[in-house]
């Protein structure tokens, strides 16, 4: 959706390259979230690893966060209008000057913003 509206994205793949402390905590601080709101359940070891307990500190959900990326919810998307989770994606909308005319999402749905 954003090549869609013109811009030629930086993708980080996260999942490969991993995370640091302070980026986390500067992506979080940039999107007003707690590192529990960005924590993804689904496919990753956060019930392994114990993560779902209320009592787990921000501090440690980072720091599970540097060492499995996985747990990073996604897509994460940053301009310089803000930085948010990008689901649905058309929540990206929000973050772009340019808007495509049209889109057409991976499972055929018809965005027009």
């Amino acid at each position: 959706m954003i090549e869609a509206a013109g811009y030629g994205p930086t993708v980080i793949e996260y999942r490969n390259v991993g995370w640091t402390r302070s980026q986390l905590e500067s992506l979080f601080a940039a999107m007003n979230a707690k590192p529990r709101d960005m924590l993804r359940e689904k496919g990753t070891p956060s019930v392994e690893l114990g993560l779902l307990e209320a009592s787990v500190s921000d501090a440690a959900i980072i720091e599970a966060m540097s060492a499995h990326p996985i747990l990073v919810n996604r897509p994460i998307v940053v301009t310089p209008k803000g930085a948010k989770l990008c689901r649905p994606s058309e929540a990206v909308l929000d973050l772009l000057d340019r808007k495509p005319h049209e889109f057409k999402k991976e499972d055929g749905e018809i965005v027009r913003p």
